[in-house]
């Protein structure tokens, strides 16, 4: 099965590029399902209704979020109405929406996706490592599911390394999320478990982390803030990860970074060359 995961979309930039590139990349590529982290859909901050069905009908077939998930106050009520969009699994018990849901590929196969964030240096939440314990025993690899995706939205790489072993031999793909830079770690761990520590932003890397740059350098400096945070408008990158899976065992059998459009090297999946 074929799989890509997108990194946040930041503001229209990024969420143009990847809205206009998404649907060819599914055709000419027969991709089977699509993640997309959109926290910072909406002038960086958070994702709208209108937003999430758009980048849905442009292909995507779950969307994730993170910190942001709320930074659009009618998240808290839209949220409800949409089971292609999730929050992380481990907010509180009662916390609107869902971290985690089986999904319906285009092939046929039953996709888990699961939402996490990471508590080093974020806001404190619920364990993520029992969080996600939870939903991999309730939907085991290779039974219920034929494919278990995971973001890892969080800050310190330490921290998604060790839910990439965790869960290593037990999910499909553990990618991280939040940081916006694409890692150059992408890899199939020992026990057959796809991982990189960050698939990056789709967004301007002329930027810092998708925002104009003045503002941050002037805090940087200062200190104090001077303004309002603007997301980047030069001309975006679309980065992420692509994997394929083994039919049988739902493991990873091939890993590659995805990297299309703007400043950054632009980088395709061999394996996506020629497909019939």
């Amino acid at each position: 099965m074929r799989i890509l995961f997108l990194g946040d979309l930041v503001g229209r930039t990024g969420r143009a590029a990847a809205i206009d590139c998404l649907p060819g990349l599914v055709e000419d590529n027969q991709l089977d399902f699509v993640i997309v982290n959109g926290e910072n859909a909406a002038a960086g901050f958070g994702i709208t209704e209108a937003i999430l069905r758009d980048v849905l009908d442009a292909g995507a077939d779950v969307v994730t979020t993170g910190n942001h998930v709320w930074d659009q106050r009618d998240t808290l009520v839209y949220i409800e109405r949409h089971d292609r969009l999730l929050r992380p699994v481990n907010y509180p018990n009662g916390t609107p929406g869902r971290g985690a849901h089986l999904f319906t590929a285009r092939n046929g196969a039953q996709v888990m996706v699961a939402n996490v964030m990471g508590r080093v240096f974020m806001d404190a939440m619920d364990d993520p490592f029992a969080a996600i314990d939870r939903v991999v025993n309730d939907c085991p690899l290779g039974d219920v599911a034929d494919a278990i995706i995971i973001d890892m939205h969080a800050e310190a790489t330490s921290e998604k390394q060790a839910m990439g072993h965790f869960l290593d031999g037990r999910v499909s793909l553990v990618v991280g999320t939040h940081t916006h830079v694409p890692t150059a770690d992408h890899q199939i761990l020992e026990h057959g478990t796809a991982y990189m520590s960050d698939a990056g932003m789709c967004g301007s890397y002329d930027s810092v982390l998708g925002m104009e740059k003045e503002e941050p350098v002037n805090r940087f400096q200062r200190k104090i803030p001077g303004s309002r945070f603007a997301p980047a408008s030069g001309v975006a990158t679309v980065c992420g990860v692509a994997i394929e899976t083994d039919e049988r065992t739902g493991l990873a059998e091939r890993i590659a970074p995805v990297r299309i459009g703007g400043l950054l090297e632009p980088v395709l999946p061999d394996f996506w060359t020629g497909a019939s």
